[in-house]
């Protein structure tokens, strides 16, 4: 498959104005994307766990430009939750550059995107991921209504396409329980330009499996997940990198089917190890594990090693620490959480959150 299948046909409606709103869940990445290529073309392939309660509600109002308005230039504006953010802008804007020959209606309307997190943006929870797909699906909406008709497959691979031009990982977030994204040769369907809802075996272990995410550090990271991707070029260990994200995901790949707890902890934190250290063994290098975080991860492998809890941890670019456990554990890790993490946590706070199935539309 080639980008122009997302190149559309003629619109054959008009439409003068309207809205629609759409909510779009994070996602927990258990093999890592860390280093892109142009276009957003992931360094290597990931897969992760689509979220079900940290999601983004995003609402798109449109009105048609009136025949004296500029219709050279994109015209919007970005609220987060009621509070107009100026700036969102440079990135909206960016990413309406990237995708406008796939949706050539864009400099046609006025723009008004209202969103909400359910959960601290710029935490750590991956707020792009679902924020983006958020948007890509609203104006997939739009486009859907402007050709009259569209097969739901076709949607949402395009929706994923565009999210992904966005914010890499929003590709991710468009369905679920698990997703994959980046070739891979022996996942099926596996692409770079889009996310793949993952169709091989799946052991019932892993059905309503547990996130349960402790906030560490809430608020903006010191170093922006572009500008690591972007580290990635050039660093020492970038291409032994790359080749262990595919050899653990063929491990996953048995892993998801057979349903070894053990083999499962073992690939997912040293995933989340492998992530930082990348980052530490860049240049410039930069850390963005907390004290907290480090803490955290001691505790677990403390009580894991006294309890044999089948807890383990994984993390994104940011100090806050996912702790992923089956469900037939949830009473358990949350006694232990309540009694020995919570002190670690900005202001004793967490999310409990869970395997989700995708967005949908509101």
């Amino acid at each position: 498959m080639t980008t122009d299948v997302f190149i559309p046909a003629p619109y054959v409606n008009k439409l003068e104005n309207g809205s629609c709103t759409w909510q779009s869940p994070s996602n927990i990445a258990l093999v890592k994307y860390w280093g892109k290529l142009e276009n957003q073309i992931p360094a290597n392939p990931s897969i992760s766990f689509t979220l079900d309660n940290c999601h983004t509600r995003t609402t798109l109002e449109y009105v048609k430009k009136e025949s004296g308005d500029d219709k050279s230039t994109f015209s919007f504006k970005v609220y987060l939750n009621d509070e107009l953010k100026e700036d969102f802008a440079p990135k909206i804007e960016v990413f309406f550059k990237r995708v406008v020959v796939y949706l050539p209606f864009l400099k046609e309307y006025h723009f008004t995107i209202k969103t909400f997190n359910s959960f601290p943006h710029s935490s750590g929870i991956a707020s792009s991921a679902s924020g983006m797909s958020a948007l890509a699906l609203c104006l997939m909406d739009l486009e859907k209504q402007l050709l009259g008709s569209m097969e739901k497959d076709f949607f949402n691979k395009k929706a994923s396409f565009l999210a992904r031009l966005g914010s890499g990982s929003a590709c991710r977030s468009i369905e679920g329980p698990i997703v994959g994204w980046g070739a891979h040769k022996n996942i099926e369907g596996s692409t770079d330009l889009y996310g793949v809802q993952y169709s091989g075996a799946v052991h019932k272990v892993f059905e309503n499996y547990q996130d349960t995410i402790l906030l560490v550090d809430v608020g903006e990271k010191k170093v922006s997940s572009t500008v690591g991707h972007s580290l990635m070029n050039g660093h020492p260990f970038a291409e032994e990198r790359f080749k262990q994200a595919h050899t653990n995901l063929d491990k996953l790949k048995e892993i998801f089917e057979s349903g070894n707890l053990n083999s499962f902890i073992e690939v997912v934190e040293s995933e989340a190890l492998t992530l930082h250290a990348m980052m530490m063994t860049s240049i410039p290098y930069f850390i963005l594990l907390k004290p907290n975080t480090l803490q955290i991860i001691d505790k677990i492998w403390g009580y894991r090693k006294t309890t044999g809890s089948k807890i383990c941890f994984t993390l994104d670019a940011g100090a806050n620490v996912h702790i992923l456990y089956p469900e037939n554990e949830k009473e358990t890790v949350l006694n232990f959480i309540k009694s020995e993490l919570v002190a670690y946590c900005k202001n004793g706070k967490y999310i409990c959150d869970q395997i989700g199935f995708g967005a949908k539309k509101l």
